[in-house]
């Protein structure tokens, strides 16, 4: 509602109706950042634009950043353009208790799962016992960190494939005192896996999309023998009448069907829409060896 309301502001008092509706949901928050996607329409107005939201905003925003390019290559980051305020892209994001420090030059970091990073701890809290996790994509350790914050019994493996990720990481885990409960491993995640994590987990998280369905082979080596658990995280896209689970899980049985593995999808539900009929969505598998 905050933001429809500042919207709603801006058209009032900046831009047209038109032009307002063309940002979309195109900024968000982290901590006193604040990233916005500039349409082409509105290009001539932006440093205009960042300036009322900085007076909009403020003192809890001191930066307005455009994002240029889209969410890109092997270290998915994006690049990002000063439009008032400090000129920085480093800034502290709080979460659930947590602290996290972020260069949003550096690495990605969204501050839209927040409420899938909590029902995570409470999946495992439920289960009532030890566990081994690994975080195959885990970005500067928000997962990692959280999950092992909120649940005493348990090592998390955090691996990401960008060197600057598992620097913000090793510095996160330290500002949040779990040392002894995350390990950040720097590599990709399939080959530090198949090297040295085979049949080690008891649950895998894959919050990753765009290498989610590549990598589920690997994630059901991570798990032990028995049973154990993947979150496995994909986008779709969905017609009208579609539903974006049943689509993702149609993808994964597939794919399961292919490694010969037995499964059982325990819950499936959408995270958020990222696009017109664009979906992320989680699936919570149950795996039986």
């Amino acid at each position: 509602m905050k933001r429809l309301r500042l919207l709603n502001q801006v058209a009032e008092e900046l831009l047209t109706r038109e032009e307002t509706l063309s940002l979309g949901k195109g900024f968000d928050r982290v901590g006193d950042i604040c990233i916005i996607k500039i349409p082409q329409m509105i290009e001539k107005k932006k440093f205009e634009l960042a300036q009322f939201l900085l007076q909009k905003l403020e003192p809890s925003i001191k930066v307005i950043l455009g994002q240029t390019s889209p969410v890109q290559g092997e270290y998915r980051t994006r690049d990002l353009e000063w439009l008032a305020g400090e000129k920085r892209t480093s800034t502290v994001y709080k979460e659930h208790g947590c602290e996290f420090s972020v260069d949003l030059a550096k690495v990605y970091f969204s501050p839209r799962l927040s409420h899938e990073r909590m029902r995570i701890v409470k999946l495992i809290k439920e289960s009532q016992r030890p566990e081994n996790v690994i975080n195959m994509f885990a970005g500067v350790g928000s997962f990692s960190i959280i999950i092992a914050v909120y649940c005493k019994s348990i090592n998390v493996y955090s691996i990401d494939i960008n060197p600057e990720a598992v620097y913000f990481m090793e510095k996160n885990i330290n500002i949040n005192k779990v040392s002894d409960r995350v390990i950040p491993l720097l590599g990709d995640a399939k080959t530090i896996i198949h090297k040295d994590l085979k049949n080690t987990a008891d649950r895998v998280l894959m919050p990753l999309p765009e290498k989610a369905y590549e990598y589920l082979d690997t994630a059901v080596s991570a798990l032990k023998p028995g049973i154990g658990f993947i979150h496995y995280y994909d986008v779709t896209y969905a017609k009208k009448g579609e539903k974006p689970a049943d689509l993702i899980a149609w993808k994964v049985d597939k794919k399961m069907r292919e490694i010969r593995t037995d499964y059982e999808l325990i819950s499936s539900r959408i995270i958020r829409t990222v696009g017109p009929n664009w979906h992320q969505v989680v699936l919570d598998i149950k795996i039986v060896s």
